[in-house]
């Protein structure tokens, strides 16, 4: 089996991370794909950059379809660009926010996202009640850049621990999910501080990919995630024009 790690950002050092962690969690016999995104932001944080994601992560898409993968998983927790990959992909793609919501769900009535930016907080809260656990989750912001996860001696894990803390002791949470691709790495290490199930939603991802390859499952291609009709389309886009 293979799967597809795409990082809808350019950063290759949070692509790395992203596939370390899901190497960790992968049955044997799954092969991680990672993939950087070769155009748009060094960085997701707010719906703009977001938006400037799309392109290179559907050319991503495209290629690791071409190379085989079996699922794919794209990997930032605003789900950017998730409905429209499904729509454009013969296989499986899941998204780390879904992902995580879902496992952490297994394991805690009452859980926190911690995130990194207020404007990525009200994203992620728009998220939690589109998928349906709006009632059971409070959303965290820690006030770290995303870049900032990358630099040793910026505080980023501090200010992570004490929103962390706080989602123990205010929102009573039975769980805490790590709402940012770039935490991947820390989620094991924050689980035997603070004794509760700490989700990052790569590991999520790829046990839930690993499933639905293993039940010949794939997404529904009748009705809302039907494949694109083909039509011209005009300027830099043209070559992304569906066939």
């Amino acid at each position: 089996m293979r799967i597809l790690i795409v990082n809808p950002n350019t950063t290759a050092s949070m692509t790395d991370k992203a596939a370390a962690a899901a190497r960790q969690v992968a049955a044997a016999g799954t092969e991680i794909l990672p993939m950087t995104s070769s155009m748009g932001p060094a960085s997701i944080e707010g719906h703009y950059d977001g938006a400037l994601a799309l392109p290179g992560l559907m050319a991503a898409l495209r290629r690791g379809e071409a190379l085989g993968a079996h699922a794919a998983i794209v990997a930032c927790f605003d789900d950017t660009g998730l409905d429209a990959a499904r729509s454009l992909a013969s296989i499986p793609v899941l998204g780390l926010c879904e992902s995580a919501l879902v496992t952490a769900g297994f394991l805690a009535q009452r859980f926190s996202v911690v995130t990194t930016l207020e404007r990525s907080r009200v994203l992620l809260e728009n998220l939690t009640r589109h998928y349906g656990f709006g009632s059971r989750v409070k959303v965290r912001a820690a006030d770290i850049p995303v870049l900032d996860l990358e630099e040793e001696g910026s505080g980023a894990l501090d200010k992570l621990r004490s929103q962390i803390e706080r989602a123990l002791h205010e929102d009573q949470a039975e769980a805490i999910v790590l709402g940012c691709a770039g935490m991947a790495d820390l989620a094991y290490e924050l689980q035997q501080i603070y004794h509760v199930p700490v989700i990052d939603g790569v590991s999520a991802a790829v046990k839930q990919a690993e499933a639905l390859v293993s039940q010949r499952l794939t997404t529904s291609k009748r009705g809302s995630y039907a494949a694109p009709l083909a039509k011209p389309y005009a300027g830099e886009m043209a070559a992304f024009a569906p066939g």
